[in-house]
């Protein structure tokens, strides 16, 4: 197969998975359309970063818990909570599931779940980017499993 042949898969893969999306555990519609859908894409998030798993060091140490948080990415989730947790408690993964949530919801309001996802992994404006359509897909599928 040729490069361009392979790049032309991954972008008629990408746009399939992009227009299933909405069909997709509610994913289509806000987090305000689907308040219970927050709570299965922060499950996904955690099975996609790290298998669910608290103690894992990610990025070559730079991020840390179930969710793979960064030091930035908690200081400003902590901020929107108006808590004072350090960088260490991210493997809490109490703590952790908040600190992500605030984070989703300050940045992704009238988003939908899976640009939510994409603000997780790629920042404020992870949903614009074309380097989160990927991560997305793997939470889609498993925003699909839990919704079965």
């Amino acid at each position: 197969m040729t490069i361009g042949g392979h790049a032309m898969r991954v972008a008629v893969f990408v746009w399939i998975a992009v227009a299933a999306w909405p069909r997709v555990a509610g994913v289509g519609s806000t987090h305000e359309a689907n308040p219970g859908g927050i709570d299965l894409l922060l499950d996904a998030i955690a099975r996609v970063e790290s298998h669910n798993n608290p103690s894992v060091k990610g990025d070559g140490g730079k991020a840390a818990g179930a969710y793979q948080i960064h030091r930035a990415y908690w200081a400003d989730g902590t901020r929107f909570l108006g808590v004072d947790w350090d960088y260490e408690q991210a493997a809490d993964q109490t703590k952790a599931r908040e600190v992500v949530k605030a984070y989703l919801l300050h940045y992704g309001p009238g988003c939908s779940l899976l640009e939510m996802a994409r603000i997780h992994n790629g920042g404020p404006n992870g949903h614009r980017k074309q380097s989160t359509l990927a991560y997305a897909c793997r939470v889609a599928t498993l925003l699909g499993d839990v919704s079965q």
